[in-house]
């Protein structure tokens, strides 16, 4: 008879029976391990709560008065004789990897992760396991990111432009992670950032929790159009299109996301200038990351499972495609025509992963 695997995918989400816990479940269930406080990972209803510290404030800023439990990077909670602990993922602030252990048997969730050092959130940390539960949001070839110091000397830029040209500066950028990101590396030579009010309150929920971050003003009903102008504006993506955004016309509008690398997609979001910026790993940080965990077999979630999983089983890893419903968070949606399959997979790389400066690190 097989081995009942030490985690199991459930239609209330990802199951450790021995521990009797959740690891980001999207219907009510009593104890719920959150990987972060993105709406697609960490729902209402749930009787217990447990993540990393720095996502408290925020997520009972999302969800209410929750019962709510938080742990340092490398803490351990034992649950019914299971070992649970938290390292980086590097993808928001307070994000993590959900690391399980029993009888030796080691499991990783990576919930959702970048590699790149992104300057706030703490960087991404590769961890020893067996089997490793990952997104693949942007695993296909075509998703190569360049260095974020490029992408921010490009928006600069094109702020210093606007400002020469007399047109206000409006940034979009996902409320958790993509603005705060963006407020700590820009350059703030022209005076004030100026926020819509749900990205000036999930700052304020981050400052609550000890988070360091650079000055911002709300934007208010008082808030003077001239002086507003003046500086640059971060607003989220609900906010595009609406007659808050329009009140400060004449203006510039830039969007930031992983999608603005494929053709179109900034167009398709009516912006002038889209910014490759993304709080996902690319496609060659999705195979270093995964590489670094010397894992026996891999799970991916959400994102390109297929063509993904395809390509891993083909250079030599054990991958499964399983069905979840993460993958739904505002800024990162997918393009409604994404890119031709086929015309992608001709640019698969056939060659052996390497995890580069990840390899050897994280714990087993």
């Amino acid at each position: 008879m097989a081995k009942k695997p030490l985690l199991e995918f459930t239609d209330r989400g990802i199951y450790c029976a021995k521990g009797k816990f959740y690891i980001d479940p999207w219907k009510p269930v009593d104890d719920a391990v959150i990987t972060h406080a993105h709406a697609d990972h960490a729902y209402m209803g749930h009787k217990h709560y447990l993540a990393h510290h720095l996502s408290r404030e925020v997520l009972l800023y999302r969800l209410g008065e929750i019962n709510l439990r938080t742990v340092e990077y490398g803490e351990t909670v034992m649950k019914n004789g299971v070992s649970v602990s938290l390292y980086p993922a590097g993808h928001v602030i307070g994000s993590a990897q959900i690391r399980v252990e029993h009888k030796g048997e080691v499991w990783v969730v990576s919930g959702d992760y970048k590699v790149e050092n992104d300057g706030i959130s703490t960087p991404f940390e590769p961890v020893k396991c067996h089997h490793f539960i990952s997104e693949c949001t942007f695993g296909m070839p075509v998703y190569q990111w360049k260095p974020q110091v490029q992408t921010f000397n490009e928006i600069n830029n094109w702020w210093r432009g606007n400002l020469h040209n007399g047109v206000a500066t409006v940034l979009v950028g996902y409320s958790l992670g993509k603005a705060q990101r963006i407020l700590q590396n820009l350059d703030l030579f022209n005076g004030k950032v100026y926020t819509h009010g749900v990205i000036e309150n999930t700052n304020e929920a981050l400052l609550r929790n000890g988070v360091l971050l650079n000055p911002t003003a709300r934007i208010t009903p008082e808030s003077s159009k001239e002086e507003v102008r003046k500086g640059i504006i971060l607003a989220p993506p609900s906010s595009v299109g609406t007659p808050w955004m329009r009140k400060f016309q004449p203006y510039s509008f830039g969007y930031c996301s992983g999608w603005m690398a494929i053709r179109g997609a900034k167009r398709r979001r009516a912006a002038d200038r889209g910014f490759v910026l993304s709080d996902h790993a690319d496609w060659d940080g999705l195979i270093s990351a995964i590489d670094a965990t010397g894992c026996e077999s891999v799970y991916l979630t959400h994102g390109y499972t297929a063509t993904f999983s395809r390509y891993l089983n083909e250079i030599g890893f054990d991958a499964h495609e399983v069905h979840t419903l993460y993958g739904d968070e505002e800024e990162e949606e997918a393009p409604s025509q994404p890119p031709p399959e086929g015309e992608e997979l001709n640019s698969l790389k056939k060659v052996s992963p390497s995890g580069g400066d990840l390899e050897g690190a994280g714990v087993l």
